[in-house]
């Protein structure tokens, strides 16, 4: 392979190319024929091989009257041309094998700049043992590259998780005190990045038995550390010890700004959050820059502590100041207010995110809706849903969800369909709760057939229906006496892998003791028990009229015993029917332990509950037992 020296040396002089060349050719390998062409003299007709070590190259000389001194194998010309090799991409890969046979000579020294050329080829194509070797190196000769490269160089290590690696080249920056300060604070940026925040504190913990400086910015990133994994008291107590060594003597404020910051969310997370408002006015007194994220925190914190004054005036001051910004903010305080019972505050919050170009999120718009409806009825909830709408406020998938709630709750059914088609059509078409509440809408009004379409349509588009759908499919199919449909539910829900809890065994037990099919009654009783499944009323219930029916009288009195075990004080009506059944069987010494042990259950009056019936709530009496 030829190499012409305006590609090799470029932008060396030819004299000086030739000499480096010569130099380095006489020191690596034995002498070899090199052929100069010279405007005095012919072309020499003989020809050699070319070295294994280096090609030969066709140089071309001006005169050889130029002047030209002797050939030394001086370091300062190695180094040049080693960064000259590695300069160029055709040549780098021997950068490295002329860089090795350099170091033989005693006289070579390699210079900062010879040492960022390698180590940004080694880096750069990924040769992570040689970066050790070179490390080595550096620490031997006592030669470092700038404090930026050593930095960068330290980043890169970190972010291909050679950490081994990077704690070696820390240790060897460790020589220079700059170098070193520089590197650790870039490996913390570093690992905090990939949020190895633990990692971060073990540095910290080495530059402090090494007694290596810490800047202001490093002092942010090991306090940010510490926020991460929870330990607020680390956090204080790194900024205690950074404030009585460093706060005068810090130039750039926007360092102390941050620092505050992580103060402030550390205090207000802990629940200090008057320490925090405290801290919050000497950064006013010192002249410390504030910034949009430090209102945010400390109106966040206050927030949570329901402080509405002291919030409301942080907010105008933030306001003013063009300073209140991040829908976190504000869903905080939509949430304050709605907690309170401020309502009409909270729709205030809305007007002035409008105020400041702020999109409402969906969590706010789905705050407000559940707020209304928790505080001032369904009604209100739906008044103030369609009212922010028509301002222009888009609902996303939870808001969705929540409003079609509201509306099948009212038996507003017609609404509850024309929201869950645009929710559909806007592409929000794999909300699980939006599914169920459809399908038990469906289930309700007995258009089972739409309920199982819709489940089909669900499956399709790949929202995995939850246990709550299987359940309420199995209660409708189970009440309309459709085994056939609960036993395919049932084994679909196996075969999904969704877990049946209590509900999902109550529903397909009252379906086949609605077919008085008791013994799978029975079977499914016994195989949610040896699952650890624990018996509530409901169950119990239809499980006494079960063992009663078929004269299981030993599982029954174990049954009242799992419950008086359990805590459970039993209702009228599974009480009476619990004595019945043992009546009939002429257990009168069971009789008397059941009137002795549950005693007699007292019954309320009765209250009004709305029942749907024929697609509208009717008011229906319930008597509902005080036990």
């Amino acid at each position: 392979m030829a190499i012409s020296p305006s590609n090799l040396f470029y932008p060396l002089p030819n004299s000086t190319k030739f000499t480096i060349f010569k130099a380095f050719h006489h020191f690596l390998s034995p002498p070899k024929l090199i052929i100069l062409h010279s405007s005095a003299f012919p072309s020499p007709v003989l020809e050699e091989e070319p070295s294994p070590v280096l090609p030969l190259v066709d140089f071309t000389y001006g005169s050889p009257n130029s002047d030209f001194q002797s050939l030394k194998s001086d370091g300062k010309n190695l180094n040049q041309l080693i960064r000259e090799i590695l300069k160029d991409p055709r040549t780098e890969n021997l950068g490295l094998e002329y860089y090795e046979k350099a170091k033989a000579s005693s006289e070579f020294q390699p210079q900062k700049t010879t040492l960022k050329a390698l180590l940004k080829y080694l880096v750069s194509s990924k040769k992570w043992d040689l970066v050790s070797m070179v490390s080595r190196d550096m620490k031997k000769y006592k030669v470092f590259p700038d404090k930026n490269f050593c930095a960068r160089i330290v980043s890169s290590c970190v972010k291909a998780r050679k950490f081994k690696l990077a704690d070696l080249l820390l240790d060897c920056f460790e020589f220079d005190e700059k170098i070193a300060s520089f590197c650790y604070d870039s490996a913390l940026r570093s690992y905090n990045k990939l949020h190895l925040y633990s990692i971060s504190i073990e540095l910290f913990e080495r530059m402090r038995l090494r007694e290596i400086v810490l800047d202001p910015g490093g002092v942010v990133l090991v306090m940010e550390a510490y926020l991460k994994l929870g330990n607020f008291k680390k956090v204080v107590e790194v900024f205690n010890k950074f404030e009585e060594d460093n706060v005068e003597n810090v130039e750039n404020l926007s360092n102390l700004t941050q620092i505050y910051g992580v103060l402030l969310d550390a205090l207000g997370k802990s629940g200090q959050t008057f320490k925090a408002l405290e801290q919050f006015e000497l950064m006013g007194e010192k002249g410390i820059p504030l910034n949009a994220s430090i209102y945010a925190s400390l109106i966040g914190s206050l927030a949570e502590e329901k402080e509405i004054d002291v919030v409301e005036k942080l907010v105008d001051e933030a306001e003013s100041k063009k300073m209140l910004k991040g829908p976190a903010l504000f869903l905080k305080l939509v949430i304050m207010y709605v907690e309170e019972g401020e309502l009409g505050r909270a729709l205030d919050v809305v007007k002035k995110m409008k105020n400041a170009n702020l999109k409402i999120s969906d969590c706010i718009f789905c705050a407000i809706v559940n707020g209304y409806a928790k505080k001032r009825g369904l009604k209100e909830a739906a008044r103030v849903y369609e009212r922010l709408n028509m301002e222009g406020c888009e609902p996303g998938q939870v808001t969705y969800a929540s409003i079609i709630n509201v509306y099948f709750r009212l038996a507003l059914l017609y609404k509850a369909k024309i929201v869950f088609e645009e929710m559909q059509q806007r592409g929000f078409d794999k909300c699980v709760v939006a599914y169920s509440t459809m399908i038990v809408m469906y289930g309700k009004t007995g258009q089972l057939r739409e309920a199982m379409v819709l489940l089909a349509k669900m499956k399709e588009r790949g929202c995995e229906p939850n246990v709550w759908v299987y359940n309420t499919l199995i209660d409708l199919h189970g009440r309309a006496k459709d085994l056939r449909q609960v036993e395919k539910l049932w084994k679909e829900m196996k075969r999904r892998k969704v877990k049946p809890d209590r509900v999902s065994y109550t529903s397909i037990i009252g379906a086949y003791s609605r077919v008085r099919e008791y013994e799978a009654c029975t079977e499914f009783y016994d195989e949610y028990r040896r699952n650890g499944g624990g018996v509530d009323l409901a169950l119990a219930g239809m499980m006494v009229g079960v063992f009663s029916k078929i004269s299981r009288i030993d599982e029954l009195i174990k049954l009242l015993q799992d419950l008086k075990a359990g805590g459970v004080r039993l209702d009228m009506r599974l009480y009476k029917s619990a004595l019945n059944a043992l009546r009939d069987v002429g257990l009168e010494m069971q009789v008397r332990w059941l009137e002795e042990t549950f005693g007699m259950p007292t019954v309320a009056a009765p209250v009004d509950r709305l029942v749907l019936n024929g697609g509208k709530y009717r008011k229906q009496h319930v008597f509902k037992s005080n036990s």
